[in-house]
């Protein structure tokens, strides 16, 4: 997308979203549009997101939890407790395309801010995504959601660490991730619907919901083995070989979805004999002889350097890498040649993974905010007057950052 100048933009410039959440999910959501042009306004309370205060560790006061989802929005803190807190988020959802916000159900209808009460016939273009943890019906409807808990109770747990370990929680906030990826999608889904209809709609996320979706192959297993699955480790239920393996020098990861690349592994191994071998013909058969499988690869894979193997069988089209840390990872070259990483004076985060042939992320626009940091400035751009923003200070309707 261009402008008349000929001048590269963001693909969501002219998109403004009021983001009413706080924690994970949604302002995980909110960064991604914030990143790729839309106008985001972090509406706080006077005591800010909490997880301003997950940590350490810190930076000016700011978790490192808060800061790496919330660049390039501007904060304006308001106590929506009070009629005038709320006649703020009226006078902002004016000129407002979306307004998300994770509160427990039932809190906007309780603030006269519901969708189908209000918002709806107030703003009909107006898109509100709500994310809840099992949405507002059912045995748990309205019940909070977290994701270990969430994780806990869609099964993700029971499939996740080693045979006989215990049921494990999944060591990234996967839950929380993903129903902000969903929800993303579903915002995206719905602008473009609304080019059609001229018509907003309200959006209904739970947690609960994004997790069984995340669930695959289990549950796609389940459906026709009628078996619930079990955790494997690092093997894969439906691939082998799938699994980490030690070498000479380090371990890695390798991956082989097929029968060619499996053959491409045995030659590079020298273990052509394997490639005839009736046990492990085709995936379906490797998989149920992976501990004969895995022994003559465990066998074949201590003569090798570990990363020099990888690089071979990458180069030869087979799925292999070392296992890395998080500090290797970050300062590896290739992640530095994909600009994965992005700074602005004491600011460093993970970049948007969306690339664009001609749309541009905004890199780093604003960095996290401080509570309130905004309060002013959007207000004032809202039309209040500047005797109205001090009167609401003096009442403490609004707050700034000092």
């Amino acid at each position: 997308m261009t402008n008349q100048n000929n001048i590269l933009v963001s693909a969501l410039d002219g998109i403004k979203v009021l983001d009413l959440t706080r924690v994970l999910g949604g302002p995980y959501a909110t960064q991604i549009l914030a990143d790729h042009g839309a106008e985001v306004i972090k509406i706080e309370s006077k005591i800010g997101d909490e997880v301003r205060g997950w940590g350490p560790p810190f930076i000016n006061e700011m978790a490192s939890y808060f800061i790496n989802v919330n660049r390039n929005k501007k904060s304006v803190a308001v106590d929506l407790t009070k009629q005038e807190g709320r006649n703020i988020i009226l006078e902002l959802l004016k000129t407002s395309d979306v307004v998300i916000e994770n509160f427990k159900t039932g809190t906007m209808e309780k603030w006269n801010l519901g969708y189908e009460e209000v918002l709806k016939d107030k703003f009909p273009k107006l898109i509100h995504c709500r994310i809840s943890g099992f949405g507002a019906e059912g045995p748990l409807g309205g019940a909070p959601g977290y994701d270990a808990i969430v994780q806990a109770m869609t099964g993700m747990m029971s499939i996740n660490g080693h045979p006989n370990g215990g049921d494990v929680r999944v060591g990234a906030p996967v839950v929380d991730m993903g129903t902000g990826l969903y929800a993303t999608i579903g915002i995206l889904m719905a602008l473009r619907e609304r080019h059609k209809s001229g018509l907003g709609q309200f959006i209904d996320m739970s947690l609960y919901d994004s997790a069984l979706a995340l669930m695959h192959p289990h549950t796609g297993n389940y459906f026709l083995s009628k078996k619930p699955g079990k955790a494997t480790g690092n093997a894969h239920p439906n691939i082998a070989p799938y699994d980490k393996f030690k070498t000479a020098t380090n371990e890695i990861f390798m991956g082989i979805g097929n029968d060619a690349g499996f053959a491409r592994l045995c030659k590079a191994l020298k273990v052509d004999h394997l490639i005839t071998d009736e046990r492990f013909l085709s995936n379906g058969d490797r998989v149920n002889n992976r501990e004969d499988l895995t022994k003559y690869l465990e066998d074949a894979l201590m003569n090798v350097d570990g990363v020099e193997f990888s690089e071979k069988l990458l180069s030869a089209g087979v799925p292999a890498g070392p296992v890395r840390n998080i500090e290797e990872a970050l300062n590896h070259p290739q992640t530095l040649e994909r600009n994965m990483t992005i700074s602005k004076e004491d600011y460093t985060g993970v970049s948007s993974p969306i690339k664009f042939s001609r749309s541009k992320s905004v890199g780093v626009k604003h960095k996290p905010p401080s509570i309130g940091q905004n309060t002013k400035e959007v207000l004032k751009d809202a039309g209040y007057s500047k005797e109205e923003i001090q009167e609401m200070l003096s009442n403490q309707i609004i707050f700034e950052n000092k």
